[in-house]
């Protein structure tokens, strides 16, 4: 059931793993839609890229979106500008409306069949929302050049939504059927691409030789940039400091009835953002949201359930079809961070989507692939990861401090003081002596333990039982029943427990 929609209706390509040490021009790392991107943009042009992906093609953050693309962003134009200025808030503007356009270019020119079509999208208020609020984010969207206007209620004839921006020139599409095209394209362009191939360790030297990318299996792949693709960068960056996890939801119901066709969102906290999809079985309604700061609670079932009683309240649908969670990452000032990491030469990083990892992505393979070619790109002070964040929000103080009290959990006592009492399917942290060890009872009742201490950080790890795995509260890292690393920034799996 927690199976995203994507892997049911799309027919990704697999490729070998890595099977000795190789050289490359580029050396990306991570196959998703950052990753792909970005190897598809430098390999046009006639760069030597490798691409290399832990999992399948498209098996982390990429196929666990809700698949909206849009320049409307959900941070608020008006906060942007605050932020960044007006200029600042043009560039997050068209950054994002070129990452579509280039989404529609290529999938035309590949003759890539993922659906892709231009709506409308339309914000409304939430229920502690007034009129204002549309107001100042009008004004601010239009100073930022979008296309967008006042109407007074959503094309909508289940619930009347009250006022709405409609924002012209936004898009759907199917992420992986995209992916897989592009990823075609690429392996029929020479470049090379080894899925289940997993980076562990990427050399710290600065010297002009080239860099040194190192896989679980004791291959090495020497290279003169790197781009980490991973959502997180893995390993120790001063960039992960300054972004906040946080888990999202998405669930997808039967439509019994028609509903307009277009993109929608509401300035509700959490918010709600909704679109059409199908599969082989007809009409669906994705509604996601939900979303609360990873490893603070075991919530996710609260969340789908939230979402899908706001739905029916709503749209005329049916079953629930599929639902499934994702990781975002929220970064201080409302930017993501693209650029060449701020302590390392020629490592570059995309991350910090802030719930647009899809149009993010691709700005990153359009700005990192001019940085990496050595040319300018006008973007590359706003999304530059070594710039200031003084001007944070507010909600970026408050995650962390709540992030600082998390290793604060060393002092507290275990959730179960027995592995005898955690239930199969499920895990619990237990305190023995000074050491906390996560315990995991399989579906069999076969008990595995593993220090409950992240590999990253040193946080200690929480247990969701919607993804089934261990995460991070501080920074993200997520980890298997078992232990194994499932996304970063950590790089190591958790320690076997004595």
């Amino acid at each position: 059931m927690h199976d995203p929609l994507w892997t049911h209706t799309a027919d990704v390509p697999d490729f070998p793993p890595l099977t000795a040490d190789a050289t490359c021009d580029v050396c990306v790392v991570g196959g998703g839609i950052a990753g792909i991107s970005t190897a598809y943009r430098l390999a046009r042009e006639g760069v030597d890229v490798m691409l290399v992906e832990k999992g399948h093609l498209g098996s982390g953050e990429t196929r666990h979106t809700s698949a909206h693309l849009a320049s409307a962003l959900d941070d608020r134009f008006f906060r942007i500008e605050k932020q960044h200025g007006e200029e600042g808030a043009r560039m997050a503007a068209h950054s994002h409306a070129v990452a579509i356009d280039w989404i529609e270019a290529v999938a035309a020119e590949e003759g890539i069949e993922c659906g892709f079509q231009r709506l409308t999208g339309y914000l409304f208020l939430g229920p502690d929302d007034d009129r204002e609020l549309l107001d100042r984010e009008l004004d601010a969207s239009r100073r930022a050049g979008l296309a967008v206007g006042r109407v007074d209620r959503a094309p909508l004839t289940s619930f009347d939504t009250g006022p709405c921006l409609a924002f012209q020139e936004q898009a759907r599409f199917h992420p992986l059927r995209f992916l897989a095209g592009v990823a075609r394209a690429l392996d029929h362009r020479g470049s090379r691409i080894h899925t289940h191939t997993r980076v562990v360790g990427l050399d710290d030297t600065r010297s002009r030789g080239a860099r040194s990318i190192h896989t679980a299996d004791g291959h090495t792949i020497a290279a003169e940039h790197v781009v980490l693709a991973t959502n997180s960068p893995s390993g120790h960056y001063l960039t992960t400091l300054k972004m906040v996890p946080y888990r999202t939801f998405v669930i997808a119901l039967r439509l019994t009835e028609r509903v307009a066709d277009a993109l929608y969102w509401d300035t509700a906290e959490p918010y709600h953002y909704i679109r059409l999809a199908e599969d082989d079985d007809g009409a669906l309604l994705l509604v996601g949201g939900g979303d609360y700061q990873t490893g603070t609670r075991d919530a996710g079932e609260e969340s789908l359930r939230n979402l899908e009683t706001w739905a029916r309240e709503r749209f005329p649908v049916g079953d629930v079809a599929y639902e499934w969670s994702g990781q975002v990452l929220e970064p201080a000032d409302a930017m993501a961070f693209i650029g060449e990491e701020q302590t390392e030469s020629r490592v570059y990083v995309v991350t910090g989507d802030s719930g647009q990892g899809l149009t993010h992505g691709v700005v990153g393979a359009l700005l990192l692939g001019d940085l990496v070619l050595g040319r300018k790109n006008p973007w590359e002070a706003l999304y530059a990861p070594s710039r200031v964040t003084l001007s944070a929000a507010p909600e970026y103080a408050k995650d962390m401090v709540n992030i600082g009290s998390r290793f604060l959990e060393w002092l507290v006592p275990g959730e179960v003081e027995s592995e005898d009492e955690v239930p199969a399917g499920h895990g619990a942290i237990l305190r023995a002596g000074l050491k906390r060890v996560a315990v995991y009872r399989d579906d069999a009742g076969a008990v595995h333990r593993r220090s409950a201490v992240c590999t990253h950080a040193g946080c200690v790890v929480h247990w969701n039982s919607t993804s089934r795995g261990w995460e991070c509260p501080c920074h993200g890292s997520r980890f298997s029943p078992t232990g194994e690393v499932m996304s970063g920034p950590a790089m190591q799996d958790l320690a076997v427990a004595d």
